[in-house]
């Protein structure tokens, strides 16, 4: 969930993002490492470099300085090829929604119901209320249920868009002429924001993305109240 003057990633809303920030902060400690472990090493040779004239030449020390560089590139590619695949994977969904960007605003259709759709526009400054989130609220936000395999089949019907909720971990382009899908499960209730990813045009940064996660319960009767409206 977006929080006021955060400088880290958002709080996980799902599976796949907690891994995400597991493997965010297993490489940052390996790049911390090399950091410390280089640096201490360049201080130490400029203040003391007729100290370490045997670690500048010799076979033993060129293999160990080959060799460490190839474990620790192994420690982060095994992971990050783990989560390569968990990513791409897509599973059997319980509810399929597709999304359409437009310039400059989001339209959502529920097809596995009685299909209705309806447009999101970002609510303009003038209208916002004391606990909305500037250039992040929408008039329309996008209902899903939380614990639940939803698929996202994403299209442009005019420019390129992407649409991106960072907490989930999804960014996918929508394009014009195409269809693309993405996977995702929600792992608990509240309000997820995002916005469009791609330079798609002058109002670029006025289409955001608001997704409320609620209860499969909720979740029926709203979706039985829209389809009888």
């Amino acid at each position: 969930m977006a929080t006021w003057k955060t400088s880290l990633l958002q709080d996980s809303a799902s599976p796949l993002m907690e891994q995400l920030n597991f493997f965010h902060n297993h490489a940052l400690l390996i790049l911390l490492m090399i950091t410390t472990l280089v640096g201490y090493l360049m201080t130490t040779l400029f203040f003391n470099q007729f100290n370490y004239r045997y670690l500048l030449e010799g076979q033993t020390i060129e293999l160990v300085w080959t060799i460490l560089p190839a474990i620790t590139l192994i420690f982060i590619a095994l992971p990050s090829l783990q989560l390569l695949y968990l990513l791409d994977e897509v599973n059997n969904p319980l509810i399929s929604v597709k999304t359409i960007g437009h310039q400059w605003y989001w339209t959502y259709e529920y097809t596995d119901f009685m299909k209705f759709e309806f447009d999101s526009y970002m609510i303009a400054e003038s209208e916002m209320s004391p606990s909305s989130f500037r250039l992040l609220d929408v008039d329309n936000r996008t209902i899903l249920p939380y614990s639940s395999q939803i698929r996202m089949m994403v299209t442009a019907a005019d420019v390129i868009h992407s649409w991106t909720i960072p907490a989930l971990s999804v960014k996918i382009d929508a394009t014009p002429g195409r269809l693309n899908q993405i996977s995702f499960l929600i792992n608990r209730a509240g309000l997820l924001f995002g916005q469009c990813s791609e330079i798609c045009g002058a109002n670029h940064s006025f289409m955001p993305i608001s997704i409320e996660s609620i209860s499969p319960g909720y979740f029926i009767k709203w979706i039985s109240k829209m389809s009888n409206a």
